[in-house]
């Protein structure tokens, strides 16, 4: 008797539509624009996890830069000032005190100054 792949192949596409659900027009239930689409939307997906790292450093840079600039300090300064006093507080942290936390991040602020002064 001859063998079809029918079954494996209906799981195939079912797996493929589930994906592809919501997608407009033809995207969503034509096989062929479905897979093409599918193919495109997981390389922008794979892409754009690396890319949401690189916005997020450069979203919290610039609140930091805004924040430092209200004290009298550009972020290149502050930054460095933090290294030369050996604070270890990364980008994201620093964001979330100059935000949430203002009184903290004027003393984070004191500390690089009074290295830079040193």
């Amino acid at each position: 008797m001859r063998t079809t792949k029918g079954a494996a192949r209906n799981k195939a596409k079912n797996r493929l539509f589930k994906k592809t659900k919501g997608y407009r027009g033809g995207r969503g239930n034509l096989l062929r624009t479905a897979k093409e689409t599918l193919v495109r939307a997981e390389a922008y997906a794979f892409r754009d996890r690396r890319v949401r790292k690189r916005e997020f450093r450069k979203l919290w840079i610039i609140r930091i830069n805004a924040a430092a600039r209200e004290r009298g300090l550009r972020y290149s300064e502050l930054v460095n000032g933090l290294k030369k006093a050996h604070v270890e507080l990364d980008r994201k942290m620093l964001s979330e005190m100059a935000v949430s936390d203002p009184a903290a991040f004027d003393a984070v602020v004191e500390k690089a100054r009074d290295a830079l002064a040193a």
